[in-house]
């Protein structure tokens, strides 16, 4: 019989405890409150070696386990982490990291005496290195702009000495910086990858303010304060202020509500997850009847849910694939009434997405002006009729292929279409599956979204780049336009940001027009939060920290 977590947090409260006296890592332990953090998460994890850390559910828990040379704060700016300073060369080919020489890995046996050793350079090289290896990392194509033969480095990466780490650059590439955020290009010891191979992921080892206690696969995860985590607040108190994290994996969301009803766990993410209907006023504010046990978090969010087309040239015939038709594409998103899917299917959760497919909260978007797809069936029956289909007579039922928990909004999509006279057929399919239809290119018309992973327009701009045509890259619409991929790649190049978000704006407006895609919503972050919690930070990539976080007595 498998232990409660409750007892499970008992005992490594207990051994906490005596750990902490053994050590006087800490002061006072006797008198301490130990204290969880406790949330579900619905998706799969399958590995926390942040070179594969390509789902948002694993990027999350590898969050707390790891960290990089830099980390964004709240407001998505760049400020240091294990760096503590460095330099852009001014051809922008050059960086140098000044690193910390106070962080130390996490204990483990893998270490003389199980005592973790401290951060070098030589640990970000070997760590850096490792994204090269299409066998473990989903990273590789974000390194394509290293110099890999830079004469005197390894594959790019130099450490002169301990303290100094330098990545040599084939041109200036703008987003690198905030790429170099993401939990891919987090730091491991050469140790554990040599001890474990292609297993890490079982096994991570990393810098970060939780480590890894205990994982059952599919049943939950238990992650305990690392004490010699080199963070310390304002008045020098070291970080994380609690003492673990326990993730359940409850794949149901009615249950997973209900147990945060419960107070079982201590917060629930996402609209899927929240029952917006029973907690969410229509107009998605908190009903007044639930603040007494909990508080809604809600920021803006850089993920774009949209509707793909796919436009393969080897496949455009109308007559096979009327989607390669630009005024039937365009005829679709006029004919969709965005303000509708949000009011009442989301109440009021997210922003209608009548502007271009990347989010208005990214530094290069704020000013965007594109207001091409406001709802107007007339204009929908205009482009029907161009594109050969007056009031849809003669074109064939689409088929629009969705995952099963969109079946709601593919319904309002096929209701509010055949009111112009756009026939769809809604084909529900599991995640997985739908997913690898998308990528290989056998579905012509399907329902997805694209989360940013760094706060750079150019991350939702490279879906429509040639050489990203999947199933290699993430061009699933297999758009392809010369004028696009040359400003595009000028648009990276730039070091000017003003000149370099024009031309991002020139880049959406020409998707757009293109309308490989129906962006339907730009999402919002929205979280509830037991009232027992404090100090848990929201921002728009919806990344979870617990650093600062407090929590009230357990009971």
């Amino acid at each position: 019989m498998k232990k409660s977590i409750a007892a499970e947090i008992v005992l490594f409260t207990y051994l906490s405890v005596i750990s902490c006296w053994l050590m006087s890592c800490r002061q006072n332990t006797a008198h301490k409150t130990f204290t969880f953090f406790r949330y579900n998460e619905m998706g799969d994890v399958t590995s926390l070696d942040p070179a594969s850390a390509r789902s948002f559910e694993s990027e999350v828990i590898d969050n707390q386990i790891y960290n990089g040379l830099v980390q964004l704060d709240d407001s998505l700016r760049i400020k240091p982490c294990l760096a503590k300073a460095w330099e852009i060369a001014p051809d922008g080919k050059i960086y140098t990291f000044h690193l910390r020489q106070d962080v130390y890995f996490q204990d483990d046996s893998i270490f003389p005496g199980g005592k973790g050793r401290k951060v070098t350079a030589s640990d970000f090289v070997h760590s850096f290195f490792r994204l090269f290896d299409a066998r473990i990392s989903d990273a590789t194509t974000l390194l394509e702009n290293v110099d890999r033969v830079y004469p005197g480095t390894y594959q790019g990466f130099y450490a002169p000495n301990d303290s100094t780490f330098i990545i040599y650059m084939k041109r200036a590439y703008a987003p690198f910086m905030n790429i170099l955020t993401m939990k891919y290009f987090s730091v491991i010891p050469i140790e554990a990858v040599d001890r474990y191979g292609l297993d890490f992921g079982e096994h991570p080892i990393g810098t970060g303010p939780f480590q890894l206690k205990r994982w059952e696969r599919g049943d939950r995860m238990i992650l305990v304060r690392n004490n010699h985590y080199f963070e310390k607040d304002k008045q020098g108190t070291s970080l994380p202020y609690i003492d673990g994290v326990v993730i359940t994996f409850i794949r149901d969301a009615e249950t997973s509500f209900l147990k945060f009803l419960d107070g079982k766990i201590d917060m629930v993410s996402g609209i899927l997850a929240i029952n917006p209907r029973e907690v969410l006023t229509p107009d998605g504010q908190l009903k007044d009847e639930f603040r007494k046990k909990m508080y809604m978090q809600r920021a803006p969010f850089i993920k774009t849910d949209y509707l793909g087309f796919m436009m393969d040239s080897s496949k455009n015939d109308v007559n096979k694939n009327p989607l390669c038709s630009k005024a039937l594409r365009q005829a679709i998103n006029y004919a969709i009434n965005k303000e509708d899917i949000v009011r009442y299917l989301r109440n009021n959760v997210g922003i209608p997405a009548n502007g271009g497919f990347v989010p208005p909260f990214l530094p290069g978007s704020k000013d965007n002006k594109i207001e091409e797809y406001r709802y107007n069936p007339d204009k929908a029956h205009e482009l029907l009729a161009k594109a050969g289909y007056p009031n849809g007579n003669n074109l064939p039922a689409l088929v629009l292929r969705v995952s099963s928990e969109w079946e709601q909004l593919a319904m309002a999509v096929q209701s509010q279409l055949q009111q112009v006279g756009i026939k769809i057929n809604v084909l529900r399919e599991q995640p997985a599956i739908l997913s690898e239809c998308v990528a290989s290119g056998q579905c012509y018309f399907f329902k997805k979204s694209w989360v940013g992973d760094y706060p750079d327009e150019e991350n939702f701009l490279s879906l429509f780049c040639t050489k990203n045509f999947s199933p290699q890259g993430v061009n699933y619409f297999h758009y392809s336009d010369a004028a696009f991929d040359e400003l595009y790649d000028k648009a990276i190049g730039d070091r000017n940001d003003s000149s370099r978000y024009a031309d991002y704006r020139k880049l959406d407006e020409m998707v757009m027009d293109a309308a490989p895609v129906v962006p339907l919503y730009y999402d919002e972050v929205i979280r509830l939060v037991s009232n027992r919690v404090s100090g848990l930070p929201v921002n728009s990539l919806n990344m979870l920290d617990l650093r600062y976080v407090t929590k009230t007595k357990e009971e």
